[in-house]
């Protein structure tokens, strides 16, 4: 069973996503705030990660940064989820070291082929 981390700080948003990740059958493990993410990444070794990137503590962008320049993290695939839209948001995610980027409010079945894709 693939393990996501799912990094989001909105209880409604992890509540939603975990609920529809683990029906497709992956196991969820999850984070509220920057600082968790790569604590937990770091000790869990997700197979991806869905990283929110306005989080308290510390931001996604840095959050990635931080995963990126870890030996044992650095290849894990890593979406950012993030309400800002705008084609900067996405150079910026991308910038940081995301693999790959999602607006929200999520559209689920492409989210989902992202996942896919990113782990076979």
């Amino acid at each position: 069973m693939p393990k996501i981390l799912l990094v989001e700080d909105n209880e409604m948003n992890r509540d939603s996503l975990s609920r529809l990740l683990a029906r497709r059958g992956f196991e969820v493990i999850f984070a509220e705030d920057g600082e968790e993410a790569v604590a937990v990444t770091r000790s869990a070794l997700p197979d991806l990660v869905l990283m929110d990137i306005s989080l308290p503590v510390l931001d996604g962008y840095e959050a990635t940064r931080i995963l990126r320049a870890g030996e044992t993290t650095r290849d894990i695939p890593i979406i950012a989820l993030t309400a800002h839209a705008m084609t900067s948001d996405r150079e910026k995610a991308m910038a940081a070291g995301c693999t790959d980027f999602e607006s929200k409010p999520v559209e689920f079945a492409r989210l989902l082929g992202k996942i896919k894709a990113y782990l076979s």
